[in-house]
């Protein structure tokens, strides 16, 4: 199955120059139906012109992303340049903790497919 997720220019950037490894989201209703196997289609925003496919090989349930972002480095979570600070940040602007503790969180192990 294919599932269709928007990503900031940078983090579509981190996962195509392949520091990126996990997208970390909410494990809402809609992430819950993302299976092993199955593909993502990532689009950048705000255009949502630019777009690649990844597969997801790995799935990783938490219950809030700072326990998440611990048991990994910052640089399959993000890129070196960035911080678990700066991130977590950024993650709970757009997941506040209420929603965190009342889905949980989900790290998706992702591999971008390379067209040839």
């Amino acid at each position: 199955m294919e599932h269709v997720l928007k990503l900031q220019p940078e983090f579509y950037d981190y996962i195509l120059h392949g520091t990126k490894r996990i997208e970390n989201r909410l494990y809402d209703e809609k992430r819950q139906q993302i299976r092993l196997g199955d593909t993502i289609k990532f689009l950048r925003e705000p255009e949502l012109t630019q777009t690649f496919t990844a597969k997801v090989v790995g799935i990783l349930r938490y219950t809030d992303f700072a326990t998440l972002f611990q048991d990994f480095d910052i640089a399959v979570l993000a890129d070196r340049s960035y911080t678990k600070a700066r991130l977590l940040d950024t993650m709970q602007k757009f997941y506040p903790s209420q929603q965190q503790q009342q889905y949980g969180v989900v790290g998706l192990r992702i591999e971008p497919i390379v067209n040839e």
